[in-house]
């Protein structure tokens, strides 16, 4: 049961490359997040984003239980559900478009570097999420900043499409 609660919360392993395991979780989401909605769309990616969430809370916690450290480098798989959410009006613009994913590759960035800034800097939320000190906080603190960078990603989007102009 250990080798699987540590591959789910470490995304198979990506949390051990170093320095800085939670980018590297971000990126490696990136292409994993692509597959799942090139193939299954936008619900299907919400899907996979709710069971990276409930999957993660459970291996998290079970990592972290009897440890002195709640959120150790190594556990990406919060980084995996908040950079997914980060995609999501990527995602669905590009479903309800019938755009191809790639197309929207400025998207993608902004996601990314949002979701990073987010997560790196842990503003208001996201850092109160963080302090919680257990699993539902290591899981929580990256889902709020996956929707931060979400907004972010809706309001350039609109300001790309010259919708607030």
């Amino acid at each position: 049961m250990k080798a699987l609660t540590h591959a789910i919360a470490t995304f198979f392993w990506v949390g051990h490359l170093r320095p800085a395991p939670g980018t590297w979780g971000s990126l490696a989401a990136l292409p994993v997040g692509y597959g799942i909605a090139h193939y299954t769309g936008f619900w299907g990616l919400a899907v996979a984003t709710l069971t990276a969430f409930a999957l993660g809370l459970w291996a998290t916690a079970e990592e972290t239980r009897g440890r002195a450290d709640h959120d150790p480098s190594e556990i990406v798989i919060d980084e995996v559900a908040g950079q997914w959410i980060a995609l999501f009006p990527v995602v669905y613009g590009a479903t309800m478009m019938g755009a191809e994913l790639y197309r929207l590759w400025p998207g993608w960035v902004a996601a990314f570097v949002f979701f990073r800034l987010f997560d790196i800097t842990k503003p208001w939320l996201v850092g109160w999420a963080d302090r919680r000190g257990d699993a539902l906080g290591v899981m929580l603190d990256d889902v709020i900043a996956g929707v931060f960078a979400a907004l972010v990603v809706v309001a350039l989007a609109a300001l790309a499409h010259g919708v607030l102009m």
